[in-house]
């Protein structure tokens, strides 16, 4: 059972440079209920390793004031207080945030977490809920994995199968949330962070509504640029849109370009050696690839992999007799990105003429497809 965990790790996409030259300012102020007057607060980049920014004092009463400045577009900052407990602050400029933090992680005596809160802006209030809704989600899941553990033990499936669908229930409910908050949060921050709840395999066009929606309202968003072009991406590769070119290098350094292929049905397989769903289903593409190789089927495979020796070796290990290319890039792939591909294994199939006709299929789905457009048994 998978658990989503998100927080500020799940801002990184949207911390970026930006060229803007115009700041607005912004002010934080709080109050750190166990902190020693003459402390320092801290205002960080949200990147890993985080960069100190600036810094203020706590004065008497445990009270600090933070004045800072920001570029057009926003930026996410994490505030460090304490010195260990840290929180995300959504910031576009002209803001007051207001901190109340515990400043701690956790109390080493009492084994109590460390609680903070920040108000003062629709980003704060929205990113609020979405955190609520994250730590309900994981104390269920906590519960679910403990029953599963039992279940497992007096090999009770039932039950088992009761829980996984008790979670997709309220995974499901998380989703429709979000998705009802959405229209309220704008073209602001959090919108962007929200989306983080939900599966764009499943629920592109949420990803699709926002992402035209920031091109009408805040077209000069640096941190919806990326969704506006993730989308676009993905439009360009949906069933019935012509496949994008790809000419990458074989394994010999020759470039081998997808069109080289026209007039099969072509099976883009992106996969690399270190993938282990990847290798799994290996097996399963080498039955289709021998069975109907000869009826005009062939496969472009696109590796993820970053070193030849590992790309090649599981070419050979896993007897992949096709067509296999790469840059030897992996995430940073090039075919990768303009595809789309956020997780491997990933297919896309082609017809003849180089359309889209499928995306994704693998085992059985895989082999009825091919029948149905080969028109064999």
């Amino acid at each position: 059972m998978k658990n989503a965990v998100f927080g500020i790790a799940g801002f990184m996409a949207l911390s970026l440079v930006t060229n803007a030259q115009s700041t607005k300012p912004f002010t934080v102020t709080g109050k750190v209920n166990k902190a020693t007057p003459g402390s320092y607060v801290y205002l960080e980049t949200n990147s890993q390793p985080t960069h100190k920014i600036d810094s203020t004092k706590i004065v008497a009463g445990n009270t600090f004031t933070l004045n800072g400045k920001v570029a057009d577009g926003g930026e996410v900052f994490v505030l460090n207080v304490g010195g260990g407990q840290k929180m995300a602050l959504l910031v576009e400029g002209g803001e007051t945030l207001n901190v109340v933090a515990d400043g701690f992680q956790m109390d080493a005596k009492t084994g109590q977490v460390g609680h903070a809160t920040v108000s003062g802006s629709k980003n704060m209030d929205y990113y609020g809920k979405l955190m609520a809704l994250r730590t309900d989600m994981e104390t269920k899941v906590s519960n679910w994995n403990k029953q599963v553990a039992a279940a497992t033990e007096k090999k009770d499936n039932k039950k088992i199968a009761q829980i996984e669908q008790d979670y997709q229930n309220a995974e499901q409910d998380v989703v429709n949330k979000v998705k009802a908050m959405l229209p309220e949060m704008g073209t602001s921050l959090v919108s962007l962070f929200a989306l983080n709840f939900i599966n764009i395999d499943t629920d592109f066009a949420t990803y699709d509504a926002l992402a035209q929606r920031f091109e009408k309202e805040n077209p000069n968003s640096p941190h919806a640029k990326s969704l506006i072009g993730r989308v676009a991406r993905i439009k360009g590769v949906s069933v019935g849109a012509s496949a994008p070119e790809i000419a990458l290098n074989d394994t010999t350094g020759t470039p081998v370009p997808l069109s080289s292929l026209r007039g099969k049905y072509v099976l883009i397989d992106f996969w690399a050696s270190w993938c282990g769903p990847c290798r799994a289903e290996n097996p399963n593409v080498v039955r289709m690839y021998n069975k109907y190789k000869d009826k005009g089927f062939a496969i472009y495979s696109v590796s993820l992999d970053q070193a030849k020796a590992n790309w090649t070796k599981a070419i050979r290990n896993d007897n992949l007799t096709w067509t296999h290319v790469s840059d030897l890039k992996f995430w940073q792939s090039a075919a990768a990105q303009q595809y789309g591909v956020q997780a491997i294994p990933a297919t896309f199939l082609l017809d003849k003429d180089g359309k889209i006709i499928a995306k994704n299929l693998r085992g059985p789905a895989l082999e009825q497809k091919l029948e149905e457009v080969l028109q064999v048994k």
